[in-house]
């Protein structure tokens, strides 16, 4: 009997120490939860938050994905967003629509698929408006080939008198319409 009680001793010390490693290692279904929680919450607080816009145009289902800056007191035309330059036309990563029907864009066809969103901003008169086959850019324009262009059009910009905080992409009855501090940008699809 006296043999047994430190075998069963040890066996216990070993039980206890491997229960202590597996604790630390496992994570409970609230645990996992809460690692999910903090990581949408991460998204939710970046300073261009990510935004997802469905809708129909022409009878056509799209969607948008785009990064959403903030005016945060900037001078944004031809100073944060030079003239003359490719915009992504959003924040971060390239913006991008998809959609599984062809899409007149300003009278043009523009094949069904994927295509990242840029624009070239003008100073005055009308901008350019590109869609591009390289949708998935990390770095957005940064990443831009013009070789991999679908389509050009020309879009003629609005001004506004009140100024639009965040950038926003909406799908309207005729297309999309690109809002950011003052400028409006209608982009015609039918």
């Amino acid at each position: 009997m006296t043999m047994k009680t430190p075998i069963l001793a040890q066996l216990f010390l070993i039980a206890c120490c491997i229960s202590f490693v597996s604790c630390g290692e496992q994570k409970t279904g609230s645990e996992a939860s809460e690692m999910e929680t903090q990581s949408d919450e991460i998204v939710e607080t970046r300073a261009s938050p990510l935004r997802r816009v469905e809708g129909t145009v022409a009878g056509k289902q799209l969607k948008v994905q785009y990064g959403s800056p903030a005016v945060k007191g900037r001078a944004i035309w031809g100073d944060l967003v030079p003239y003359n330059e490719v915009w992504r036309t959003g924040a971060n990563e390239a913006t991008y629509l998809e959609f599984t029907q062809d899409l007149k864009v300003h009278g043009q066809t523009l094949p069904a698929g994927k295509y990242s969103l840029f624009t070239i901003p003008r100073e005055s008169g009308p901008w350019t408006v590109i869609f591009n086959s390289e949708w998935d850019l990390e770095h957005g324009h940064y990443q831009y080939k013009e070789e991999h262009d679908v389509l050009r059009v020309s879009a003629d910009p609005t001004w506004e008198e009140s100024s639009q905080e965040w950038l926003m992409i909406e799908i309207v009855s005729g297309g999309l319409v690109v809002k950011w501090e003052k400028l409006k940008l209608p982009i015609s699809i039918e």
